[in-house]
């Protein structure tokens, strides 16, 4: 079973439903002792850094979701739930995030003519064969909608990247962590062959 981890901020009955279809139960909880005891959480989200940060806080889920990250266990962050696994987030001012990857969360500085938040369907370049990238077949195109990235320390956490005025990071990798910054949920077949590449390899584990 797949815990979803509701906060208040996110679209966490499209994550639900396309669990569902690749016939895996998926719960959604706020109940700390529940996403203490997962055996797989998703940590899904939209909106802002120092809002999502705060809503965690105030449910006490920040304490057993850094466990269940730095003890290794299955986890897929969607969207916010990538950003918020790193230090800080700029959006408004300096936000301390769940840091338990090196880096920040910054506002794309892109040329223009591009918008911003960048939104639509963009293809993945991907810096591995591991993880998330199983799932990977040519020129699969994924749903985004953000208007800050992440910038990890480590590039050796980068799976793959997605160029919107230049490359940036678009999914990370380290362990049995995953994390996507599009929606799988919202990317039709190409987010559900990642969806149960996370599945599979935490069932394999």
């Amino acid at each position: 079973m797949v815990t979803i981890v509701d906060y208040g901020s996110g679209n966490l009955r499209s994550v639900q439903k396309a669990f569902e279809r690749l016939g895996t139960q998926a719960i959604i909880t706020s109940d700390p002792a529940r996403v203490a005891a997962a055996a797989a959480v998703v940590l899904p989200g939209v909106g802002a850094f120092g809002d999502a940060m705060q809503a965690l806080r105030a449910r006490d889920l920040v304490a057993p979701l850094v466990d269940h990250l730095r003890a290794d266990r299955p986890f897929l962050g969607i969207c916010m739930g990538l950003q918020l696994l790193f230090e800080t987030g700029w959006e408004g001012g300096r936000h301390e995030g769940l840091g338990v990857l090196a880096g920040d969360v910054a506002r794309f500085d892109i040329p223009a003519g591009l918008k911003v938040p960048h939104m639509g369907w963009n293809t993945l370049s991907w810096r591995t064969t591991t993880g998330p990238a199983v799932a990977a077949e040519p020129e699969q195109h994924f749903y985004f909608v953000h208007a800050y990235h992440a910038r990890p320390r480590d590039a050796a956490v980068v799976a793959a990247e997605t160029d919107y005025g230049g490359p940036f990071c678009a999914v990370v990798e380290r362990g049995r962590l995953w994390a996507t910054q599009f929606h799988p949920e919202k990317s039709q077949r190409a987010g559900l062959r990642l969806l149960a590449a996370f599945l599979s390899s935490w069932r394999a584990g």
